[in-house]
């Protein structure tokens, strides 16, 4: 194939420097100055998927968003969860799934809360007829420059939703799983390689790999897969409610240090992974973690 420019993986996607913006958490996808590419015209499926039952949790905008528009697109039926002020984006999602023929079931409410991980769990299985597929999106990040700055409450609740809802929401979804299914974490480049404003946020996503590879070696012999997609600095809501510095904004990804393709990533570039992970071409492939970070190292 001769060289395009499209094809540059330097130039693929937006590479100019983000307008200043600030929303209060959680925020709009639909608000935000460029809108993340989501795959929204892009990703084309392949019947990968086909008849599988998938619960995505943080599927209303970013990284969530693009694994369930690819699911639908790869014959997959979806319950997608988000937070009640999320529901104009989960709005959006549900029409891309249904104009794919693909049902899709809308579950608002807060991960940070044990029984509504159990009622989530429980109505997906309930409306899609069955679960085949867990992804495991939805986070909470709250930059804080100082440590005697991070309040107390914060901390717990990022704990509760980036790490306990997944021991919460296995641990309700294990009767409903067959032999083939697959569980798809989301840990980051920050569990490896922390940003020291992230305190709280980097060392539930360092957990949530141990959680991956522990859980992994548990359910092997159950005929479970888990696995984890570990993202770099991806353009999404997440980072213009508080996870990033303001002033950091303009140079999402770009910054110091920047990754070796100097841009931010976009949610449709992990779409893949999760839909790699999701399918029975993945299954030789538990206890792992894929990472899709621009190039930035990870072990």
């Amino acid at each position: 194939m001769a060289y395009s420019e499209e094809n540059d993986p330097r130039t693929k996607y937006y590479t100019q420097e983000f307008p200043k913006q600030y929303q209060e958490p959680p925020a709009l996808q639909m608000k935000m100055k460029p809108k993340p590419d989501c795959g929204e015209e892009s990703y084309i499926g392949s019947g990968k998927l086909t008849g599988k039952k998938v619960l995505v949790t943080g599927g209303d905008s970013g990284i969530g968003r693009a694994a369930a528009i690819a699911y639908a697109r790869e014959g997959a039926d979806l319950a997608i969860n988000y937070l009640p002020e999320e529901q104009p984006d989960a709005e959006e999602v549900k029409k891309l799934i249904e104009a794919e023929g693909r049902k899709a079931v809308l579950i608002p409410g807060d991960l940070s809360s044990e029984d509504f991980c159990k009622e989530l769990v429980d109505q997906a299985y309930r409306e899609l007829g069955g679960l085949d597929v867990l992804a495991l999106v939805a986070g909470m990040q709250q930059a804080v420059e100082d440590i005697s700055d991070l309040p107390t409450e914060q901390l717990y609740k990022t704990f509760e939703v980036n790490l306990f809802s997944l021991y919460w929401i296995v641990k309700a979804a294990l009767p409903h799983l067959p032999k083939g299914a697959s569980i798809i974490t989301t840990s980051s480049v920050e569990g490896y390689n922390p940003s020291p404003i992230l305190l709280d946020y980097a060392a539930t996503k360092h957990a949530i790999i141990g959680f991956t590879v522990a859980l992994g070696k548990q359910l092997a012999p159950k005929g479970i897969r888990v696995n984890s997609v570990a993202p770099g600095p991806i353009w999404t809501p997440l980072q213009i409610c508080g996870g990033q510095l303001s002033e950091n904004i303009p140079k999402f990804g770009q910054g110091t240090p920047p990754t070796p393709l100097n841009r931010a990533g976009q949610p449709a570039e992990l779409a893949g992974a999760y839909v790699l992970l999701a399918s029975d071409e993945s299954s030789y492939s538990t206890c792992q973690v894929y990472s899709v970070t621009g190039g930035m190292p990870t072990p």
